[in-house]
C-alpha cells in the first residue's frame, strides 16, 4: 500500500463501525466472491461509487463487466464519507486552474462539477433509490472575521468567472436561517447540493449494475496482477480473473504494490466523522441550527457538517495522519472538541458513532481520468479530493463512455484529462503531509 498508510486501515472483512453501516438499506442483491477462473471484457477494481457507475455504463452497453471489491460493496470512502452531494473534487485555486489550463477548460470543469451533482439526483430517481435526500444547497461559514471579505471576494469572482450565483450571509442572516453558531461570522450559500445516505446510494447503484448484468464480487481482493498473452489476470485468494482491458477505481484505496502504474502518484489522507444521538427541537433551537443545509468552515483543514433528515447531527473533519487503530482514538478527543467549539451547547449531548476514512489527493490537486498506458487497457479515475459523491459517480460514467466510445473522451473536462503525475520524491510523503497540517493549522488561526 502507499506509504502513508497503515495495515490497519485495511481490514476488508470487518465492516466499519459507521452511523451509515448501522442504518443503511439491505444491499438486496448477490455479490459471491469469485471463485475459480473466470474470463470478461472489463474488470473493475473496486466497489464504490466510481466502479459502481462505470458498471452501470459498461453493462447497458452490452459488455462483459465483473467488479472485483476487496469488502463489501462500498466498503472504503463511498460507503463512509459525510454524505455530501457538492460542487467541489479539486484543492488547485480556479486562479491556478485557469493558468494551468485555461480559461475554457476550467468552465467546462465547473459545469461538469455542477452536472455531477445533478447526476446524482437522477440516479436516485432513475434507480428507486431511497438515499434519505436532504437539503438544498451549501453553506461556506467564515471562522474568523478576517474571511468575511475573502467570501465577498468569492462570491464576486464565482459570479464573473462561472456565472455561479451565490449569497452572503451576515452573522444575523445566519441565525436567522438556523445556521448559527458563536464561532461563524459570515457565510457564502450556494445553490447546488444536497445531503444524502452515501452507503445507502451505493447499495442503490449495485442493485442498478446488477439489473444491467455486470457481475460483482464482494470481498474479492486482488493480491497479484499479471499482463501476459495480450490480457490482464487478477488473482483473488478464491480465483482468477482474465480480463482484456482493467479500470482501477479504488482512489485512497489503492494499493501501489499490486497497482504499480498508480505507484508514487496518490496521497491518502485522512478525514474523520462523528454522529450524536438524534437532536431533539428544543435543543436544536438551543444551538441555534436547525437547518438541514451542508455546510463547512472556511478552514484549511476544513470541518463539515450537517443535521441529518433524523435529527441526528453529523460533523467531520479532515486531519490526523496515523492511520492506525491507536491513532484514530488519539484523534477522537481533538474531533470531538472542535465539535464542542463550534457547537457549545451540544456538549453533553451523546456521541454514537466515530469512524474515519481516506480521502486520495492528486499531486496536480485535480482528479484524474484515463488511461494508464499506452495500449488503452488500463484505465482509472480518482482523487476527488474529498468530495467524491458526486465527482466519483460522473467520473465512473466517463471512464466508462470513454472506453467504450473515443469521441465521449472529449466529453470529458481537459482538467482532468491531463496526467496523473507522481509526487516527487514520493517516499516522503507522510511528511509532505505532516508539513502541510502544520502550515495549514497555522493559516487557519489567522
Amino acid at each position: 500500500m502507499a506509504s502513508t498508510t497503515h495495515p490497519h486501515a485495511f481490514h476488508f472483512a470487518t465492516p466499519v463501525d459507521s452511523y451509515w453501516e448501522a442504518s443503511a438499506d439491505p444491499l438486496g442483491t448477490e455479490t459471491p466472491a469469485l471463485s475459480g477462473s473466470e474470463t470478461c471484457d472489463v474488470a473493475i477494481i473496486g466497489g464504490g461509487f466510481t466502479g459502481l457507475s462505470a458498471a452501470i455504463e459498461l453493462a447497458s452497453r452490452g459488455v462483459d463487466v465483473r467488479l472485483l471489491e476487496a469488502g463489501h460493496i462500498a466498503w472504503g470512502a463511498s460507503g463512509r464519507n459525510g454524505g455530501f452531494a457538492c460542487i467541489g473534487s479539486h484543492k488547485l485555486s480556479y486562479g491556478a486552474m485557469i493558468s494551468t489550463y485555461g480559461l475554457d477548460a476550467t468552465r467546462h470543469f465547473h459545469r461538469t462539477m455542477t452536472d455531477s451533482v445533478h447526476l446524482v439526483r437522477d440516479n436516485l430517481v432513475r434507480h428507486g433509490i431511497d438515499a434519505w435526500a436532504s437539503g438544498d444547497g451549501e453553506v461556506t461559514l467564515a471562522h474568523l472575521p478576517s474571511r468575511m471579505q475573502e467570501l465577498r471576494d468569492d462570491q464576486a469572482y464565482l459570479l464573473k468567472t462561472f456565472g455561479e450565483k451565490t449569497e452572503f450571509l451576515s452573522a444575523d442572516d445566519l441565525r436567522e436561517r438556523g445556521l448559527w453558531g458563536p464561532k461563524f461570522y459570515a457565510g457564502l450559500k450556494g445553490e447546488t447540493g444536497f445531503g444524502i445516505h452515501p452507503l445507502s446510494y451505493a447499495r442503490g447503484l449495485a442493485r442498478a449494475a446488477a439489473k444491467a448484468g455486470a457481475k460483482l464480487h464482494a470481498h474479492s481482493r486482488v493480491i497479484r496482477w499479471e499482463e501476459r498473452e495480450g490480457a490482464h489476470h487478477l488473482f483473488t485468494s478464491g480465483g482468477r480473473l482474465k480480463a482484456a482491458r482493467v479500470l482501477v477505481a479504488t482512489n485512497g484505496y489503492t494499493p501501489e504494490d499490486v497497482s504499480p502504474r498508480h505507484a508514487d502518484r496518490i496521497m491518502p489522507a485522512l478525514s474523520s466523522i462523528i454522529v450524536t444521538r438524534p437532536l431533539s427541537e428544543d435543543e436544536r433551537q438551543a444551538q441555534g441550527w436547525t437547518s438541514s443545509l451542508m455546510a463547512y468552515d472556511s478552514r484549511k483543514l476544513l470541518h463539515y457538517f450537517r443535521l441529518l433528515p433524523n435529527g441526528r447531527f453529523l460533523f467531520g473533519g479532515r486531519g490526523g495522519t496515523d492511520a492506525s487503530n491507536a491513532g484514530g482514538e488519539a484523534y477522537r478527543p481533538i474531533l470531538t472538541t472542535a465539535f464542542h467549539q463550534l457547537f457549545p451547547e451540544w456538549r453533553s449531548v451523546d456521541i454514537t458513532h466515530y469512524w474515519r476514512g481516506f480521502v486520495c489527493l492528486a499531486y496536480d490537486l485535480v482528479p484524474y481520468v484515463g488511461p494508464l498506458d499506452g495500449k488503452k487497457t488500463v484505465w482509472t479515475a480518482l482523487a476527488y479530493h474529498g468530495n467524491g459523491v458526486a465527482m466519483g459517480s460522473w467520473c465512473g460514467r466517463a471512464v466508462a463512455r470513454a472506453m467504450t466510445d473515443k469521441a465521449a473522451h472529449d466529453e470529458i473536462p481537459k482538467v482532468l484529462t491531463r496526467r496523473l503525475a507522481k509526487f516527487p520524491l514520493a517516499a516522503f510523503r507522510p511528511l509532505y503531509l505532516k508539513g502541510a497540517y502544520l502550515w495549514y493549522g497555522w493559516k487557519d488561526a489567522r
